[in-house]
Protein backbone atom coordinates (compact mmCIF):
# COMPACT_ATOMS: atom_id res chain seq x y z
CA UNK A 1 0.00 0.00 0.00
CA UNK A 2 1.69 3.17 -1.24
CA UNK A 3 0.00 6.34 -0.04
CA UNK A 4 0.34 10.12 -0.07
CA UNK A 5 -1.42 12.34 2.45
CA UNK A 6 -2.58 15.58 0.80
CA UNK A 7 -4.17 18.42 2.71
CA UNK A 8 -3.85 21.97 3.89
CA UNK A 9 -1.64 22.84 6.88
CA UNK A 10 -3.57 21.81 9.98
CA UNK A 11 -5.75 19.26 8.15
CA UNK A 12 -4.28 16.42 10.25
CA UNK A 13 -1.77 14.82 7.86
CA UNK A 14 0.85 14.15 10.54
CA UNK A 15 -1.56 12.80 13.17
CA UNK A 16 -3.54 10.60 10.78
CA UNK A 17 -0.38 9.48 9.00
CA UNK A 18 1.06 8.19 12.29
CA UNK A 19 -2.12 6.25 13.10
CA UNK A 20 -2.30 4.76 9.59
CA UNK A 21 1.39 3.82 9.78
CA UNK A 22 0.72 1.77 12.93
CA UNK A 23 -2.53 0.30 11.59
CA UNK A 24 -1.13 -0.73 8.18
CA UNK A 25 2.35 -1.56 9.54
CA UNK A 26 4.11 0.58 6.93
CA UNK A 27 6.51 3.48 7.57
CA UNK A 28 5.67 7.16 7.23
CA UNK A 29 8.40 8.76 5.15
CA UNK A 30 8.83 12.39 6.19
CA UNK A 31 10.73 14.37 3.57
CA UNK A 32 12.29 16.65 6.16
CA UNK A 33 13.53 13.71 8.26
CA UNK A 34 15.05 11.77 5.36
CA UNK A 35 16.69 14.91 3.97
CA UNK A 36 18.42 15.50 7.32
CA UNK A 37 19.36 11.80 7.58
CA UNK A 38 20.84 11.73 4.06
CA UNK A 39 22.94 14.81 4.85
CA UNK A 40 24.05 13.33 8.17
CA UNK A 41 24.92 9.96 6.61
CA UNK A 42 26.83 11.57 3.74
CA UNK A 43 25.05 9.68 0.94
CA UNK A 44 25.86 10.94 -2.59
CA UNK A 45 22.51 12.73 -2.89
CA UNK A 46 22.78 13.88 0.73
CA UNK A 47 26.10 15.57 -0.05
CA UNK A 48 24.44 17.32 -3.00
CA UNK A 49 21.67 18.57 -0.72
CA UNK A 50 24.20 19.70 1.88
CA UNK A 51 26.00 21.92 -0.65
CA UNK A 52 22.75 23.78 -1.39
CA UNK A 53 21.76 24.05 2.29
CA UNK A 54 25.17 25.41 3.31
CA UNK A 55 24.89 28.02 0.56
CA UNK A 56 21.49 29.04 1.95
CA UNK A 57 19.67 27.86 -1.17
CA UNK A 58 16.55 25.73 -1.58
CA UNK A 59 17.33 22.08 -2.34
CA UNK A 60 16.22 21.47 -5.99
CA UNK A 61 13.36 19.07 -6.71
CA UNK A 62 15.64 16.56 -8.49
CA UNK A 63 17.81 16.24 -5.36
CA UNK A 64 14.75 15.84 -3.11
CA UNK A 65 13.35 13.15 -5.43
CA UNK A 66 16.75 11.40 -5.43
CA UNK A 67 16.75 11.27 -1.64
CA UNK A 68 13.19 9.91 -1.58
CA UNK A 69 14.10 7.24 -4.16
CA UNK A 70 17.08 6.18 -1.99
CA UNK A 71 14.85 5.91 1.09
CA UNK A 72 12.12 3.93 -0.68
CA UNK A 73 14.64 1.27 -1.69
CA UNK A 74 15.20 0.31 1.96
CA UNK A 75 13.73 -2.96 3.23
CA UNK A 76 11.04 -1.47 5.49
CA UNK A 77 9.34 0.11 2.44
CA UNK A 78 8.91 -3.14 0.51
CA UNK A 79 5.33 -3.62 1.76
CA UNK A 80 4.42 0.03 1.22
CA UNK A 81 4.79 3.45 2.79
CA UNK A 82 3.08 6.77 3.47
CA UNK A 83 4.82 9.76 1.89
CA UNK A 84 4.58 12.97 3.92
CA UNK A 85 5.76 16.38 2.70
CA UNK A 86 6.16 15.63 -1.02
CA UNK A 87 4.85 16.32 -3.56
CA UNK A 88 3.97 19.93 -2.81
CA UNK A 89 3.77 21.02 -6.45
CA UNK A 90 2.81 19.62 -9.86
CA UNK A 91 6.50 19.74 -10.85
CA UNK A 92 7.41 17.45 -7.92
CA UNK A 93 4.55 15.06 -8.77
CA UNK A 94 5.78 14.81 -12.37
CA UNK A 95 9.35 14.23 -11.14
CA UNK A 96 8.16 11.39 -8.88
CA UNK A 97 6.41 9.73 -11.82
CA UNK A 98 9.52 10.06 -13.99
CA UNK A 99 11.48 8.35 -11.21
CA UNK A 100 8.98 5.47 -11.30
CA UNK A 101 7.47 6.34 -7.89
CA UNK A 102 3.73 5.68 -8.19
CA UNK A 103 0.91 5.47 -5.63
CA UNK A 104 -2.11 3.28 -4.89
CA UNK A 105 -4.04 6.06 -3.17
CA UNK A 106 -3.62 9.80 -2.73
CA UNK A 107 -5.70 10.66 0.33
CA UNK A 108 -7.01 14.23 0.18
CA UNK A 109 -8.03 15.41 3.66
CA UNK A 110 -11.01 17.73 3.14
CA UNK A 111 -11.66 20.50 5.68
CA UNK A 112 -12.63 24.15 5.30
CA UNK A 113 -10.18 27.01 5.82
CA UNK A 114 -12.42 28.34 8.61
CA UNK A 115 -12.23 25.06 10.54
CA UNK A 116 -8.43 24.91 10.06
CA UNK A 117 -8.04 28.47 11.34
CA UNK A 118 -10.13 27.65 14.43
CA UNK A 119 -8.25 24.37 14.98
CA UNK A 120 -4.78 25.92 14.73
CA UNK A 121 -5.65 29.03 16.73
CA UNK A 122 -6.51 26.73 19.65
CA UNK A 123 -3.24 24.77 19.60
CA UNK A 124 -0.72 25.35 22.39
CA UNK A 125 2.71 23.85 23.07
CA UNK A 126 4.89 23.74 26.14
CA UNK A 127 8.09 25.74 25.80
CA UNK A 128 9.64 23.45 28.45
CA UNK A 129 8.95 19.86 27.37
CA UNK A 130 7.26 20.25 23.96
CA UNK A 131 3.92 18.70 25.01
CA UNK A 132 0.97 19.84 22.88
CA UNK A 133 -2.57 20.80 23.85
CA UNK A 134 -5.70 22.32 22.37
CA UNK A 135 -7.73 24.82 24.38
CA UNK A 136 -11.00 23.12 23.31
CA UNK A 137 -10.18 19.51 22.38
CA UNK A 138 -7.27 18.64 24.71
CA UNK A 139 -7.10 21.43 27.31
CA UNK A 140 -4.55 21.47 30.14
CA UNK A 141 -5.86 21.08 33.69
CA UNK A 142 -4.80 24.64 34.44
CA UNK A 143 -5.12 27.26 31.72
CA UNK A 144 -1.75 28.21 30.24
CA UNK A 145 0.21 25.65 32.29
CA UNK A 146 1.63 22.30 31.09
CA UNK A 147 0.25 19.26 32.95
CA UNK A 148 3.55 17.40 32.58
CA UNK A 149 6.22 19.88 33.62
CA UNK A 150 4.44 23.05 34.75
CA UNK A 151 5.93 25.00 31.82
CA UNK A 152 4.26 27.94 30.10
CA UNK A 153 1.99 27.06 27.16
CA UNK A 154 2.50 29.16 24.03
CA UNK A 155 0.95 29.70 20.61
CA UNK A 156 3.44 28.67 17.92
CA UNK A 157 4.42 31.29 15.36
CA UNK A 158 3.10 28.93 12.64
CA UNK A 159 -0.30 28.79 14.37
CA UNK A 160 -0.88 32.56 14.62
CA UNK A 161 -3.89 33.67 12.53
CA UNK A 162 -1.93 35.82 10.05
CA UNK A 163 0.63 33.00 9.50
CA UNK A 164 -2.11 30.38 9.05
CA UNK A 165 -3.88 32.53 6.44
CA UNK A 166 -0.61 32.96 4.52
CA UNK A 167 0.16 29.20 4.64
CA UNK A 168 -3.37 28.42 3.39
CA UNK A 169 -2.95 30.86 0.49
CA UNK A 170 0.27 29.09 -0.55
CA UNK A 171 -1.43 25.69 -0.23
CA UNK A 172 -4.32 26.73 -2.50
CA UNK A 173 -1.94 28.11 -5.14
CA UNK A 174 0.85 25.50 -5.13
CA UNK A 175 -0.45 22.24 -3.67
CA UNK A 176 -4.22 22.05 -4.16
CA UNK A 177 -3.85 21.62 -7.97
CA UNK A 178 -2.39 18.17 -7.16
CA UNK A 179 -5.93 16.99 -6.41
CA UNK A 180 -6.88 17.33 -10.08
CA UNK A 181 -3.52 15.86 -11.15
CA UNK A 182 -4.11 12.66 -9.16
CA UNK A 183 -7.86 12.55 -9.89
CA UNK A 184 -6.96 12.31 -13.60
CA UNK A 185 -4.81 9.28 -12.73
CA UNK A 186 -7.66 7.62 -10.85
CA UNK A 187 -5.90 7.43 -7.47
CA UNK A 188 -7.39 10.43 -5.58
CA UNK A 189 -9.38 9.50 -2.48
CA UNK A 190 -11.09 12.52 -0.84
CA UNK A 191 -11.93 12.05 2.85
CA UNK A 192 -13.73 14.58 5.05
CA UNK A 193 -11.81 15.06 8.31
CA UNK A 194 -14.29 16.88 10.53
CA UNK A 195 -14.92 14.00 12.93
CA UNK A 196 -12.89 12.55 15.81
CA UNK A 197 -9.47 10.99 15.20
CA UNK A 198 -11.06 7.52 15.36
CA UNK A 199 -13.83 8.50 12.91
CA UNK A 200 -11.39 10.11 10.49
CA UNK A 201 -9.08 7.08 10.61
CA UNK A 202 -11.99 4.72 9.96
CA UNK A 203 -13.17 6.88 7.03
CA UNK A 204 -9.70 6.65 5.43
CA UNK A 205 -9.46 2.89 5.97
CA UNK A 206 -12.93 2.41 4.46
CA UNK A 207 -12.02 4.62 1.51
CA UNK A 208 -8.91 2.57 0.71
CA UNK A 209 -10.83 -0.66 1.43
CA UNK A 210 -8.81 -1.90 4.39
Amino acid sequence: MKLIMLGAPGAGKGTLGAVLSDTLNIPTISTGNILRAAVRNGTPVGLQAKSYMEAGKLVPDEVIIGIIAERLEESDCQSGYILDGVPRTIAQAVALEKAGILFDHVISLEISDKEIEERMEGRRFCAGCGATYHIHNVPPKQEGVCDKCGGVLELREDDKPETVKHRLEIYHIETEPLKEFYAERGVLTPVATTGTLEENTRAILDAIKV
